[in-house]
């Protein structure tokens, strides 16, 4: 796996998929390990959700997790929990109005290290 993120030059990044991985192996979750893989990846397969898809695929009070990118297209009123890799400006205004609440994926590995009731959209 060290291999792929030895072509990774932003420093942000490498230090995220460490931390993943590195609780992964502590609490033997394939979860954040899955996580991890994805953003070791070009970043050109680096999942894009908008916040009216995260709108149209939940319910109040979900888990959402996106390895990649959140972007600003579309309305936000449910109250989840949202956490990617980034999030634009935009998109993080309409979490925040929408009562929404967006976590680093390091954060939220750290609060829940099993990746127990979870979501992952693409």
């Amino acid at each position: 796996m060290s291999k792929n993120l030895s072509t990774k030059e932003n420093p942000e990044l490498k230090d995220t998929v460490y931390k993943l991985l590195e609780i992964s192996r502590e609490n033997n979750s394939d979860f954040w390990r899955d996580i991890a893989k994805r953003l070791m990846k070009p970043k050109s397969s680096y999942s894009r959700t908008n916040v009216g898809k995260i709108e149209q695929s939940t319910t109040d009070g979900e888990t959402v997790v996106v390895a990649g990118y959140v972007l600003g297209s579309g309305y936000m009123k449910r109250k989840v929990t949202v956490s990617a890799l980034k999030a634009s400006p935009q998109a993080m205004k309409k979490i925040s109005e929408g009562g929404s609440k967006f976590m680093s994926l390091v954060d939220l590995a750290r609060e829940n290290p099993k990746g127990t009731n979870l979501r992952i959209l693409r």
